[in-house]
């Protein structure tokens, strides 16, 4: 296939970080088990999937005070002494490595300050299926709402890893969540997602959370019957539950909701076009005899010039 590829890059690296052993080094001993383990997925990608372009989204700010202000505890288990988030300190290290690499390759590398990865992947998705089909690659199932068959855009979901990843389209994620195609961001602020410190509606499981955006679309058409007074279309117990869930369900839209339309100069400027060979060689020389990184780079230079 050919069109836009967006890498969720953090998933990725985090991916690596923990699935590639930290005795993999440098020859001064540094880890690099994620900067390897990275560029192996990305020419995995490339020599799969052809994209004709790649974006490498970035967090530029992991926590959004946006997202904080609606919703306190938002990823707030993640935050360490320091306020910043808990990046083990081996993975910390290897962070300008790869934005390093990445460059030297000229893969298109953004971030958009204010907000989280998921934000430029949602702004980029909906841009780019204009010209064609979308693919974003993530472990993350935040991103299934943006799936859309008429985009085309797709998730390739890395959860069984790169050389096995479920295509996520609308009736995917039907079928596996048993919700409308695009109602996933719905489904997950009512059932709750520990991970982001996202509590969900007490009492409302997976089943019920399905059955209510089944019924009424989204949180919204759920806030409209309550409104309405409409009581058929409620499991047992269920309407009460929304209740007197309202101020938590008007302040989880916003924390669930992936941006869609972030205006910012870097991505209106932004080359996505997949190079076939690297913008800075030398320097990509240089990276890869001082990190180790000779045999990945050679795969990706590989996948890059078919």
């Amino acid at each position: 296939m050919s069109g836009l590829m967006l890498l969720d890059t953090p998933s990725l690296y985090f991916r690596a970080f923990y699935g590639v052993p930290e005795s993999v080094t440098a020859p001064d001993g540094t880890p690099v088990n994620a900067v390897r383990g990275l560029i192996d997925m990305i020419a995995r990608l490339v020599q799969d999937r052809s994209p004709d372009r790649l974006v490498c989204c970035m967090d530029a700010d992991w926590r959004p005070a946006f997202r904080v202000e609606a919703l306190p505890s938002y990823k707030a288990h993640r935050v360490a002494e320091d306020g910043g988030d808990q990046t083990p300190d081996a993975l910390e290290a290897q962070l300008p490595v790869i934005d390093e690499v990445l460059d030297a390759f000229g893969l298109a590398r953004v971030g958009v300050a204010g907000y989280e990865a998921d934000d430029v992947i949602g702004t980029l998705a909906v841009r780019g299926a204009a010209d064609g089909p979308v693919d974003i690659v993530t472990g993350d199932r935040d991103l299934f709402q943006l799936v859309d068959d008429a985009g085309p855009v797709s998730v390739l979901y890395t959860a069984r890893g790169i050389r096995n990843l479920q295509i996520m389209g609308e009736a995917e994620v039907a079928a596996k969540y048993g919700i409308p195609g695009r109602g996933y961001g719905d489904y997950a602020t009512l059932r709750g997602d520990p991970s982001d410190g996202l509590p969900g509606v007490p009492g409302v499981g997976d089943k019920t959370a399905a059955a209510l955006i089944t019924r009424f679309g989204s949180v919204d058409g759920i806030l409209a019957a309550l409104d309405a007074g409409i009581t058929d279309g409620f499991p047992a117990g269920a309407r009460k539950r929304m209740e007197a869930a309202r101020e938590y369900l008007a302040s989880a839209e916003t924390v669930v909701r992936v941006v869609t339309d972030i205006d910012a100069p870097e991505l209106a400027k932004l080359d996505d076009r997949l190079p076939a060979e690297p913008r800075d060689a030398g320097a990509l020389v240089e990276l890869a005899d001082a990190w180790n990184l000779s045999s990945p780079v050679n795969r990706l230079l590989n996948a890059l010039a078919r």
